[in-house]
């Protein structure tokens, strides 16, 4: 082949990719991240919903329902109008997908859910905020939200299991989760925790995000295993003790950045939550929220619970 043709092909190659990868780009109005609440048997469960494009023509995403961990959409189909995708069950009873048809309206989406009862339900979604992130942050006086004494600043969601015994806050059984009385925008949090071998716990930051306590002493790194942000972010390294040892957290979360050290080990810096995770309050993310532990999960022990707020 001669240089010209060469050249020639080289520019055709070029084109064609640059063509492609144009195309490939377009974005559809539904693409993005959304924070939905399902109306389902008198509740509003907040849940979360991504769809993004892959490669030229098909749309694929993310779904967290009100419970488990996020899991993937292999499609989102267009016809008419309308979208429609399925998830298969995860933790939930039944043995059928969970089949959602939906529309866009505005800035809105709503739609419905065939659940894995065979039952449908209807749902509404708003596109999630950006959450700013503020650098070089100015911090508030830190403030204790347990006094070591009682629940004081706490309530239980449900019938309560929490007693406070020399000092430390225990959930002795698996029950109702506790969450603080006050609430929080940005801030930094410092606890101290300790559970049995076997044992599953949680922070939720605002009460929507949830970072990971588990017994995961040697276990590989993994989203849903200690320190990760569940459904969502790997820590670098495992850094659990043995059940039975006092453990530590100190996280930072501006706006949808986290920092995770575990044990005095970063194990996630500055990474971004993409959305509420299973088990959230609400879907609420533009407002501040509390912090709350998983108690449903198995015995858990807090102490040392210290919150510093970002002020403006």
């Amino acid at each position: 082949m001669n240089n010209k043709l060469k050249v020639s092909f080289l520019a055709m190659n070029l084109l064609v990719a640059l063509v492609t990868f144009s195309y490939g780009q377009k974005i559809n109005s539904i693409e993005g991240r959304w924070d939905m609440v399902i109306s389902q048997e008198g509740k509003e469960l907040p849940s979360w919903l991504e769809i993004r494009h892959s490669g030229s023509r098909t749309l694929v995403g993310r779904f967290v329902y009100a419970m488990g961990s996020a899991r993937p959409i292999s499609e989102v189909k267009m016809k008419d109008g309308k979208f429609s995708f399925a998830i298969p069950p995860q933790w939930e009873s039944g043995n059928r997908d969970m089949e959602f048809e939906g529309t866009m309206n505005g800035d809105k989406l709503s739609g419905t859910m065939l659940y894995t009862n065979g039952k449908t339900y209807t749902w509404e979604a708003v596109r999630a905020p950006k959450l700013a992130y503020t650098k070089n942050p100015k911090w508030g006086k830190p403030i204790k939200l347990f006094n070591g004494k009682n629940l004081k600043g706490w309530h239980a969601m449900g019938e309560n299991q929490w007693m406070v015994e020399s000092g430390v806050l225990k959930s002795p059984k698996s029950g109702s989760n506790l969450v603080s009385d006050e609430k929080f925008k940005d801030f930094k949090l410092h606890l101290e925790f300790k559970y049995p071998k076997g044992s599953n716990s949680g922070v939720y930051l605002r009460g929507r995000y949830e970072v990971q306590i588990t017994d995961s002493k040697g276990a590989e790194p993994s989203d849903v295993e200690y320190s990760g942000v569940y459904g969502f972010l790997t820590p670098s390294e495992v850094v659990a003790k043995a059940a039975g040892e006092w453990q530590e957290y100190d996280i930072t979360l501006i706006g949808r950045r986290v920092t995770v050290v575990a044990n005095g080990t970063k194990v996630i810096c500055d990474q971004i939550i993409p959305g509420i995770t299973g088990g959230a309050l609400d879907s609420y993310e533009g407002e501040p929220g509390p912090i709350y532990f998983q108690g449903d999960h198995g015995p858990i022990e807090f102490r040392n619970i210290v919150v510093t707020p970002r002020i403006d």
